[in-house]
């Protein structure tokens, strides 16, 4: 088994329903504007480094540029060349917050142009190039140790982010989410969308990740095997088992046992040769971070390390 990177929980619904915080159109970068602001943000990466310390795995620490595109800016008020710098400065936080911790990698987030739920309006590949080419720049010029694309929809958008990456000469993780049924909202397969980024990219992303879906979505897709599989390292599930349109509808935070939560992980890790990351996404925290790192440290150890045969 590979060895395990671990990183954050949902950072957007913890500030929203935990922290009591509010993030228009479910963007943190503005936070890092005002000191309030940043002392939530720093609170929120410091649970999860002590985390790192207490169980010796290495961390990813993401900037908290998810929202940081020029559409989700403009409506949000900032123009490009404003928004620009605070893709900038959350590099630098993140570095700050980093300091001193030789164990971390820096990673560059980017979200989808659209909704991140939803397929409205599509790229090609090549506009989707260019189109996240502006901040993937932004964030490689500025220091990230890699990308990661979160919760994209459609495989044309990967594709692009995953070619912008390569021509920036930085590593990427393109993450996909899925509906109840284990698809994309495009309706591809898992299978058939990392397919189809690695021939339109030469293979350039590093591995892909599955977020913002809960295990029982996507876990009959990975046990069916196939060879796309061992392109998948790694997971950021939900929390929850609500489907997309029920979790955007909701008012409040929709969690679960997080002790369940890392069975879960550990009953797919066995079908997931691949996976090196693991963190979560809508409705979890530092406590679901936690136990699945327990239990993937279980099901890598084995039983002679517990005294069980």
């Amino acid at each position: 088994m590979r060895r395990v990177f671990l990183t954050e929980g949902g950072i957007e619904t913890s500030l929203i329903f935990q922290a009591g915080m509010e993030l228009p159109e479910f963007a943190s970068f503005p936070l890092l504007e005002t000191d309030e602001g940043r002392d939530a943000l720093r609170d929120w990466s410091e649970q999860f480094l002590a985390l790192a310390d207490e169980t010796g795995l290495p961390f990813v620490l993401d900037t908290v540029t998810w929202r940081a595109n020029p559409d989700w800016g403009m409506k949000l008020g900032y123009p490009l060349e404003r928004l620009a710098e605070v893709n900038r400065e959350a590099v630098r936080f993140a570095r700050d917050v980093a300091a001193g911790r030789p164990a971390v990698t820096v990673s560059g987030t980017i979200g989808p142009r659209r909704d991140g739920y939803v397929v409205e309006e599509r790229m090609t590949a090549a506009e989707a190039e260019v189109y996240h080419g502006w901040q993937v720049a932004l964030l490689a010029e500025t220091g990230v140790d890699r990308i990661t694309a979160m919760t994209l929809t459609y495989p044309d958008e990967a594709t692009g982010i995953v070619r912008a990456c390569a021509a920036a000469e930085i590593p990427v993780i393109p993450g996909f989410t899925v509906e109840t049924d284990g698809r994309l909202p495009s309706g591809d397969s898992l299978a058939e969308a990392v397919e189809q980024v690695d021939r339109a990219s030469d293979r350039a992303a590093a591995f892909f990740m599955i977020n913002c879906a809960h295990p029982a979505h996507f876990s009959d897709a990975v046990r069916a095997g196939g060879a796309w599989v061992q392109r998948i390292g790694g997971v950021r599930a939900n929390a929850s088992k609500l489907s997309h349109a029920e979790l955007d509808e909701s008012e409040g935070l929709h969690s679960s046992d997080p002790a369940e939560l890392a069975q879960e992980h550990r009953a797919l890790r066995s079908h997931m040769p691949a996976l090196e990351l693991v963190g979560g996404c809508c409705g979890t925290d530092v406590s679901h971070v936690r136990a699945i790192a327990d239990a993937l440290k279980i099901a890598r150890t084995g039983p002679r390390a517990s005294g069980q045969t």
